[in-house]
């Protein structure tokens, strides 16, 4: 297989922008897609920041940030953003209907032999194989956001995906610095299965008044040592997210996996994280954002 040299990131939004600026750093000729130009917009100017912030914190190199820009290139359409690249990544909303068309787009539009990598967090990449004449270079790349400080890359190996598949994303992962585990294909993968059990068990305690959202978050902190609360987690990945995660796990291993009730009441309510400014924790006051406080539901 030969090696890789570019790389297409299909969707600008928060895990696209963050998957293209590791793309850049480490070195690949990167080609950001989006269909909004508005996003592709804010998407660059978030990758420029981010890169003037690593400089501030000695990660980068000034030179090195300037070479990392020169690299990145976008595109409005997915055809054009495939056609010259050697490993294209989906990184578009958690619907599998949507995914499949993507998979269908660049199955047409992109070279013989070019990798397709799904940054799912939970959905099957063997049925988004199964509409494109190469499975076996068809992978799951599971990034964690936010992308340039978070190190794990989950490589998901799905029914057909070649060893030479693997071992080429594996090298993309390390050239990224990211340290990578292999994971054959199941609903969830390891960490989404994991924090969705945990983040789930948090929301019933808090629906059934155990203990207050900051104290339940504190509480995983010093006495389990997580870096963040369930709570802190799920407004940064989007409570949307976490129950479509939740749903499709219900759907595919069972009754443990349902989600917490207060949970979809969120969602109804557009109480989806820090995008949308509340969620568990309320985000719309900037000024007092570090002192905000929990609510209790």
């Amino acid at each position: 297989m030969a090696e890789i040299q570019t790389i297409a990131v299909i969707g600008a939004g928060t895990m696209g922008r963050g998957i293209a600026y590791a793309a850049a750093v480490g070195g690949y000729r990167t080609i950001l897609e989006d269909v909004a130009a508005s996003v592709l917009e804010q998407a660059l100017d978030w990758i420029a920041q981010s890169l003037e912030e690593a400089v501030a914190r000695g990660k980068l190199t000034a030179e090195q940030k300037q070479q990392a820009l020169a690299r990145i290139t976008t595109a409005r359409a997915v055809e054009d953003a495939c056609r010259t690249a050697d490993l294209v990544i989906e990184a578009v909303p958690e619907d599998m209907e949507l995914k499949i068309e993507i998979f269908t787009l660049l199955d047409r539009f992109a070279r013989p032999g070019a990798i397709f990598a799904s940054n799912t967090s939970s959905l099957s990449i063997t049925e988004m194989a199964a509409v494109t004449c190469r499975p076996e270079r068809c992978v799951g790349m599971h990034f964690f956001n936010p992308v340039p400080k978070m190190r794990l890359l989950e490589i998901v190996r799905a029914l057909e995906t070649s060893d030479a598949t693997i071992a080429a994303c594996v090298e993309v992962g390390r050239r990224m610095g990211k340290e990578v585990v292999i994971v054959r294909e199941s609903p969830g993968f390891i960490t989404s299965r994991i924090n969705a059990l945990i983040g789930n068990e948090a929301f019933r305690m808090l629906e059934e008044g155990i203990a207050s959202a900051r104290d339940i978050d504190t509480a995983c902190k010093l006495g389990l040592n997580h870096p963040m609360g369930p709570f802190e987690l799920v407004d940064l990945v989007g409570l949307d997210v976490r129950l479509s995660i939740l749903e499709y796990l219900h759907k595919t291993l069972g009754e443990r996996f349902r989600p917490s009730p207060l949970l979809v009441q969120y969602v109804k309510a557009g109480r989806l994280g820090r995008k949308a400014g509340r969620g568990v924790y309320d985000y719309r006051d900037t000024a007092t954002e570090t002192a905000r406080k929990a609510e209790s539901g």
